[in-house]
């Protein structure tokens, strides 16, 4: 049995590849040359991991510029450990900046970042892979931990344990249980929520017609699978631009809550003076409702704090780009705006006097929700309106006269920063991953404009707003309506959840997460892990921090938007991965985990 000290990482994706690069930067400063063994457990390749993998389509892409990938830090992050700058995916490709890299150009770039976090390793540790499935941690708080992999007789022992494991399938909750009940009992089909690129699309077949219910990211992969991917083209450029069909595609009816795609990816670089952030909700709003004895209630303590953050963030850049459009001198409404309330009477008359035009208002309500109470007469007239809605957020999205739409994205990062640091005190719930993925991570203007192309084709027709599914049992179908055509039913024989499984304790795909649960570990009512937000240790079900268990990524409450983020903008899963692996070896060094060095003589 090895005595030499050993971190095992769950999960060698993005995320766990970014914790390994930030291991090997502080190593020299906090451990030295002493030996260490690493030992990293994950089926799918090192790097880019199950999602970005290499073996995909080329025609699904990232949903960021090349410009606008990297998983190297600089001097925006806040670190305590040192930078190590390195390339964006555009520099180490030598693809295009402004271009949207396909997966498996990303995967590419993953696993390049990968072998070289591992290269900048000392020869003092020693690497090794297990490309299989951990399914089990063990062990006390005061000693070594077991981690079991799938397959395995003896366990892996570790000083430290690192859970890194990304996004995660998931079981069925009851209602998807349900609904493939009733399509086995059809002879229907039924695909729960999950990775479109792992589904089997297979099983809806050409000119069938198939209820898709979500209009995310997950849609547009479906989209493209289902008609590029059987061969379909598109010919023409901009408003000219059509779908020739292959025959193979199946019709798409495509609802969802909002009813409406995510708004599109910005056309242009903000460029010019951008807002100071942050201004209303910074490190002492945080530390304040961290130091409340009441419960942080997210709507009541936080939602006013993020309305006027956001706000600031765009009134800021509307003054300084377009001072033209509003009516008083920016010194006059920074005043009256830092003294008004939040979401009140006065704010809003504030903005009313001081910005004539509505377009040029910040509505976060109409943003995420820009359908509700609209009617339409009929499917057809729904279709034209959908239409008319997309169109017009591509040409705002790509105009540079709206530039306040951008500086409230940079706002949107400022803010998660702050809520990331309450921590397990607020469980955000999906509402605002959602409510943040609409604004900032919504797809590139070439898939929206395909999207138009699919619809005047009557490949793809939209549902609207509020979908409801139903499964008919008289009529052996699944059916669906939306309440902005009411009366009006969609059947199908098919019916698609596109969207990805909640990140769930309870019913998570990964056998040690759910292990973890039933055995105490402590989750937010909507089934996060939870872990300390300074350090990523994982909390027991007392609330005290495990000694030597620690976890980063979406299965817990620091969850953050992704593993790699723009150049410059402060990168918060950076600086989790420094922390926690300084955390980590500071742990080993003060342990004594060190092997004695050999008598002399």
């Amino acid at each position: 049995m090895s005595t030499r000290p050993s971190i095992v990482i769950v999960g060698a994706g993005p995320r766990g590849t970014g914790f390994l690069e930030r291991l090997a930067a502080n190593l020299p400063e906090l451990y030295g040359d002493s030996p260490l063994d690493l030992h990293l457990v994950d089926p799918h390749p090192p790097g880019p991991g199950r999602i970005w993998r290499t073996a995909q389509s080329p025609l699904l892409w990232t949903n960021s510029r090349a410009e606008d990938v990297t998983m190297f830090t600089d001097e925006t992050v806040d670190l305590a450990g040192p930078v190590r700058p390195g390339p964006t995916v555009a520099e180490w490709a030598g693809i295009e900046g402004r271009a949207f890299p396909t997966r498996p150009q990303q995967g590419a770039y993953l696993r390049w970042v990968h072998e070289r976090a591992r290269a900048a390793l000392p020869a003092s540790v020693t690497v090794h892979d297990h490309r299989t499935t951990a399914v089990r941690i063990g062990g006390p708080r005061e000693g070594r931990q077991r981690v079991w992999l799938e397959g395995g007789a003896a366990p892996l022992l570790a000083d430290l344990v690192v859970l890194t494991v990304g996004h995660l399938d998931a079981e069925p909750d009851p209602e998807q249980r349900a609904l493939s009940d009733f399509a086995a009992r059809h002879g229907l089909v039924h695909l729960p929520p999950g990775f479109t690129a792992d589904a089997d699309l297979t099983a809806l077949p050409a000119g069938e017609s198939v209820l898709v219910r979500g209009f995310g990211l997950a849609f547009v992969d479906l989209m493209v699978l289902l008609t590029e991917g059987r061969g379909g083209r598109y010919e023409g450029e901009g408003d000219a631009l059509v779908y020739v069909p292959s025959g193979k595609e199946p019709v798409l009816h495509v609802g969802s809550r909002r009813g409406v795609p995510y708004h599109s990816k910005i056309g242009y670089v903000l460029d010019g003076e951008r807002p100071p952030l942050p201004r209303f909700f910074g490190p002492g709003q945080t530390d304040a409702l961290l130091g409340q004895r009441v419960p942080v209630d997210f709507r009541r303590d936080v939602w006013p704090l993020v309305d006027k953050e956001l706000g600031w963030a765009h009134y800021h850049r509307l003054f300084a780009s377009h001072p033209e459009r509003t009516t008083l001198a920016w010194s006059d409404f920074e005043r009256a705006y830092e003294a008004a309330p939040p979401r009140g009477a006065e704010l809003a008359a504030l903005v009313a006097a001081a910005v004539p035009d509505p377009a040029d208002r910040l509505d976060l309500e109409a943003l995420d929700d820009p359908l509700d109470g609209i009617r339409f007469t009929s499917a057809h007239a729904l279709q034209h309106g959908l239409r008319a809605y997309v169109t017009d957020d591509l040409i705002r999205r790509h105009d540079p006269a709206h530039s306040s739409d951008a500086a409230v994205l940079a706002g949107l990062l400022s803010v998660h920063g702050q809520l990331l640091r309450l921590g397990d005190r607020i469980d955000l719930g999906g509402w605002w991953h959602g409510f943040f993925n609409c604004l900032a991570s919504g797809p590139p203007g070439p898939r929206l404009r395909r999207l138009l192309a699919l619809s005047h084709a009557g490949v793809v027709r939209f549902l609207g707003p509020r979908v409801t599914v139903e499964a008919d049992e008289a009529r052996g179908r699944f059916r669906a309506a939306s309440a902005a055509v009411p009366g009006e039913w969609t059947e199908a024989r098919a019916l698609v959840e596109a969207r990805l499984p909640g990140p769930t304790l309870e019913l998570t795909g990964s056998p040690l997460l759910r292990a973890l649960y039933e055995e105490g570990t402590r989750a937010t009512t909507s089934g996060l892990l939870v872990v300390d937000p300074v350090d990523g240790r994982v909390l027991e079900r007392d609330g005290i921090p495990h000694p030597r268990r620690f976890a980063l990524g979406p299965h817990t409450t620091a969850r953050t938007d992704s593993a790699f983020t723009r150049p410059r903008t402060g990168g918060v899963p950076f600086r989790q991965n420094d922390v926690t692996a300084r955390a980590a070896l500071t742990f080993l060094r003060d342990q004594g985990c060190r092997i004695p060095a050999p008598p002399s003589g």
